[in-house]
């Protein structure tokens, strides 16, 4: 993915031709009902539901930044005429041959984007993508039939990409609801409709080709991927199954050239209900929340905690106001299950935690040293912006010679004042500061640098070299390959690290 670019906003056309072919010859070679149903769903979807999709329009005041006839008007991000007004104002010449136009000033200009998105409620409530209508000054939606109603926000989710809008329907509506999503399955046809290029009520029509997808766009991510046609414009507007269902919000494509290759992304509709039912609600999201800083079971640290086989989302840190910490869950606890669904990654446990409601007390199974225990936690509220905690100081602990151990390829020396202030360590950090690393060792791939201060090894804390070699040795008696360090950076912000002890 390091050559593809994620495309927000409106999506990217590309031709069908493969796909009609495919499913023409999947018709003619096996030519069961099954594989006829799908051309013949997609009319009856269409016919259905084409009245509850709708574009969306927005304006925004800019700066003007040329006075010039031919100045590039500020298009607001993954505006469907980017690339046109690009294209056109940048390699064309202006008045005297220069190209792009003059550099004067001139007044504010409106500028314009269009996206899709379709009604949920027939008293005029509107699911959309946020980037369609973020920072507009004025929302209008525009109904099938060129019907133009002023709109206004209901609220937005930036996390997960989503707005809701409402109007005064001028006449009876036509609504959709949701589906489920999770019912969806590998090679199911899925209907997308919307608004490409200001091409409104465009059908397009392909299969499901992944689900849970994870791009790192956001903290929630779980997409739908498909292969249906979605170009720009589309961004905000459904994806329907044969039921006429949505079971997704188009959002995104990967682009590696600013083409579309068939692979486009949609926010499942069991994220998308509840999101909309907290915005109408609400306003806003109201997340629970945890209160811990997670990271990945590599098999490293599965086997230093004697996990088998590596899954769940280690706890590397614990926010002093957060739930977790009554709760008694520790660092070094690893939560395979909340809530009574199994966690695999840390993507599995924030989505499920911010997914339950706030106050709501579940159960949280960790596990620690190799033994599985059961937590009740009472979930807290995310906040957004999350405030920063600030650091607790302690008395410092007597001065001590800072003399210089090797061990696992580091060189360790005890904490003074000297070397809090040589590394800008906090007061609050407590362990065995790293003076240097052997550039050849596995501590350097792991990306442990002078600084960085062990707090523990093998879940016991560590005041000196001494201490770290003494763990090491235990470890290598008892027939581990991998020894786990907890390792803090100057400001507190704690990681787990399986450095080999062969």
């Amino acid at each position: 993915m390091t050559a593809a670019t994620i495309v927000p906003t409106r999506l990217r056309q590309h031709a069908r031709f493969g796909l009609a072919a495919l499913a023409l010859g999947a018709f003619s070679v096996f030519g069961s009902p099954a594989h006829a149903r799908g051309p013949e769903g997609i009319a009856d979807v269409a016919e259905k539901v084409i009245d509850a999709v709708v574009n969306i329009s927005t304006s925004q005041t800019v700066e003007a930044k040329g006075g010039g006839s031919n100045t590039m008007p500020q298009l607001p991000p993954g505006s469907p005429f980017e690339e046109f007004f690009d294209d056109f104002f940048k390699n064309r010449k202006g008045p005297g041959g220069s190209k792009g136009g003059d550099n004067g000033s001139g007044p504010p200009r409106k500028t314009n984007s269009l996206g899709s998105g379709f009604i949920i409620d027939t008293s005029g409530v509107v699911v959309t993508n946020n980037h369609v209508i973020a920072d507009a000054d004025e929302i209008n939606v525009i109904l099938n039939d060129g019907t133009k109603i002023k709109a206004e926000l209901v609220g937005v989710d930036k996390k997960t990409d989503l707005a809701v809008l409402k109007f005064k329907p001028p006449k009876p509506l036509v609504a959709v609801k949701f589906g489920d999503s999770d019912k969806l399955r590998l090679g199911d046809w899925v209907v997308a409709i919307g608004n490409p290029f200001s091409l409104g009520g465009t059908v397009t029509a392909g299969i499901v080709s992944a689900k849970n997808r994870d791009i790192s766009s956001g903290p929630y991510d779980s997409y739908i991927q498909t292969d249906a046609a979605i170009n720009r414009g589309n961004s905000g507007g459904p994806l329907f199954n044969l039921e006429g269902d949505v079971i997704g919000v188009n959002t995104l494509i990967i682009s590696p050239s600013g083409g579309s290759i068939g692979i486009g992304f949609a926010v499942p509709s069991k994220t998308v209900a509840g999101v909309v039912d907290q915005l109408r609600q609400f306003g806003e999201l109201r997340r629970g929340w945890l209160g811990v800083r997670i990271q990945s079971v590599t098999d490293e640290i599965a086997e230093s905690l004697n996990i088998k086989p590596a899954r769940g989302a280690l706890v590397a840190g614990i926010d002093d106001k957060g739930p977790a910490k009554p709760a008694g869950i520790e660092p070094g606890d690893v939560v395979v299950k909340f809530d009574g669904k199994d966690v695999k990654d840390p993507k599995d446990l924030s989505r499920v935690v911010a997914d339950t409601a706030v106050g709501k007390e579940v159960d949280v199974v960790i596990i620690r040293k190799g033994e599985e225990q059961t937590k009740k936690v009472t979930l807290g509220r995310l906040q957004d912006p999350e405030k920063v905690q600030a650091a607790v100081k302690t008395d410092e602990p007597p001065p001590e010679k800072p003399v210089t151990q090797k061990a696992l390829g580091l060189d360790l020396a005890v904490l003074n004042k000297d070397l809090r202030a040589r590394y800008k360590i906090k007061d609050s950090v407590k362990g065995v500061v790293v003076t240097n690393v052997d550039a050849n060792s596995d501590a350097a791939e792991k990306r442990l640098s002078a600084g960085d201060v062990i707090v523990e090894v093998a879940q016991e804390a560590v005041s000196s070299g001494a201490d770290v070699q003494k763990r090491i040795d235990q470890i290598k008696k008892d027939g581990k390959k991998s020894a786990l360090l907890l390792v803090s950076n100057g400001d507190g912000e704690l990681r787990f690290v399986a450095l080999s002890v062969q």
